[in-house]
């Protein structure tokens, strides 16, 4: 028994030695990828420690030789964006040639359940918001796009080398039928403005909360939560270490970000911006760019008062939690899409019009990251508020064109009290770039709201379609990064 236990660990030894011997790569690195442009483009994997490895693609030749623990990274110098498949060649004891590769904008999207929300959910919209322009019901049937790329991370597909290169698929057929869909527009109008390809690389899991997406030391290092004595909950970095930091170096020009709810139903707010801020600052520490950007989505309408759970919840949960998600746009190279007309089913936590999702979130890279300064990103943004006799009159910003009511009707969802705190459903005007707010009941105001309910789908936007973000001039978070 003792000898053939011997001969087991000699077996397993030498079977050890001859995979060390072989050139291995990370998952996402594949065949059918698409490459950073304008950046350093790391290429790395492992190898028998002393090592030398040779990386070959377009004109540049890239040497190095693995440390002692057989690892190994070369950098490729900047690449020009183009849709002309290439091979890259990794050499070694070995050689592995990945095929199809193209350079463009690469992107990574991340989060819980409506981030995960897949492609061929989209089939089953009976009635689909044809109002956009992309309307998505027959979306899989016209994808047909070799320039816009696709991987989609599991919990466990970046665990081990995959000998045969693969992850990245063109994003058609059935690959895209199981894709992020919010990702997939995303790119899709991405790649349609600036016309050179698009990867997005998709890792979100359904009823996550945001704190197994970063390791615990990326809370620790935050202020607040020494300060508070704050113990976090939810197994800090489980997804992170199997979802995220695996897919590091690889070269990306930014992040996307769809999550909350989980963390809405734990009554959260001030709290939760704190573990945005431990998040943002610890993904891109991870990629070491400091500047990389965090674009995000703040979630829907939803009835949270109706539910039960650990905390006691009301009609104000969520706007509270909106503006823990406002607040989070304190911190630098960040931006924020509103969703408050997005949802057709107040009672539906997953609503389908992702398509609109993408779109938005596509609009803040081009105006923000892409530089296209023509391109409206926003909806109308409360500034300041002056108050004239029994008026309180309100400042915007981001109002594009102009300010509108879109469906033609008076403004709602706007409320106004005075220095009881009482408020009371407003009258609501727009005067050029200003609204004008006032009740009867309120002879004196103190504070304005706007879309300060669960249920709220005001029709406050500007000319380019995108609504007002949801506001309180009483008694806001306060956040400094």
């Amino acid at each position: 028994m003792f000898l053939k236990r011997i001969i087991g660990l000699l077996i397993l030894s030498a079977c050890l030695v001859q995979a060390r011997a072989t050139v291995v790569l990370p998952k996402i690195l594949g065949n059918g990828m698409v490459l950073q442009q304008k950046q350093f483009v790391p290429i790395w994997g492992a190898a028998t420690p002393g090592e030398k490895v040779t990386v070959t693609f377009k004109q540049q030749t890239k040497t190095t030789t693995t440390d002692a623990d057989g690892n190994w990274q070369v950098m490729l110098s900047p690449l020009v964006a183009s849709a002309d498949p290439a091979i890259m060649t990794i050499s070694g004891t070995n050689t592995i040639q990945l095929t199809n590769i193209l350079v463009g904008e690469v992107w990574l999207a991340s989060g819980q359940s409506n981030m995960q929300y897949e492609m061929r959910k989209n089939s089953k919209v009976k009635k689909p918001d044809t109002s956009t322009v992309n309307s998505p019901v027959d979306e899989l049937e016209r994808a047909h796009n070799p320039q816009i790329r696709i991987f989609l991370v599991t919990q466990k597909n970046l665990r081990k080398p995959d000998s045969l290169h693969t992850g990245w698929d063109i994003a058609e057929d059935s690959a895209l039928r199981n894709f992020n869909a919010a990702g997939y527009f995303f790119a899709k109008n991405l790649q349609a403005r600036l016309k050179v390809p698009v990867g997005i690389i998709s890792s979100a899991i359904s009823g996550s909360r945001i704190e197994p997406w970063a390791p615990k030391e990326a809370f620790d290092q935050v202020s607040y939560f020494k300060e508070q004595d704050y113990k976090i909950e939810g197994e800090p970095g489980k997804f992170y270490n199997t979802m995220i930091a695996p897919l590091a170096p690889f070269a990306i020009s930014g992040f996307l970000w769809y999550q909350g709810e989980s963390n809405c139903f734990l009554g959260e707010t001030i709290s939760y911006t704190y573990k945005m801020e431990a998040l943002i600052n610890n993904w891109r520490s991870t990629w070491h760019n400091l500047k990389l950007p965090f674009y995000y989505v703040q979630i829907v309408p939803y009835y949270y008062s109706k539910a039960t759970g650990k905390v006691p919840y009301t009609a104000e949960t969520l706007p509270k939690f909106w503006e823990a998600q406002t607040a989070a746009l304190a911190i630098p190279h960040t931006g924020m899409i509103v969703t408050t007309d997005l949802n057709d089913d107040i009672k539906n936590l997953h609503p389908p019009f992702k398509w609109e999702v993408g779109r938005r979130l596509a609009l803040l890279a081009l105006k923000n990251t892409y530089g296209q300064k023509q391109v409206v990103a926003s909806g109308p943004v409360y500034q300041k508020m002056n108050i004239k006799g029994q008026q309180a009159i309100l400042k915007f910003k981001d109002e594009g064109t102009g300010l509108v009511s879109h469906d033609g009707k008076p403004l709602s969802h706007f409320t106004i009290a005075g220095a009881d705190s009482i408020f009371y459903p407003a009258t609501a005007t727009i005067e050029g770039d200003k609204v004008v707010v006032s009740a009867p009941q309120v002879s004196k105001p103190v504070a304005v709201r706007f879309a300060w309910a669960e249920d709220a789908q005001p029709n406050f936007y500007n000319k380019e379609g995108l609504p007002t973000r949801p506001f309180r001039t009483d008694n806001p978070l306060q956040f400094k990064p």
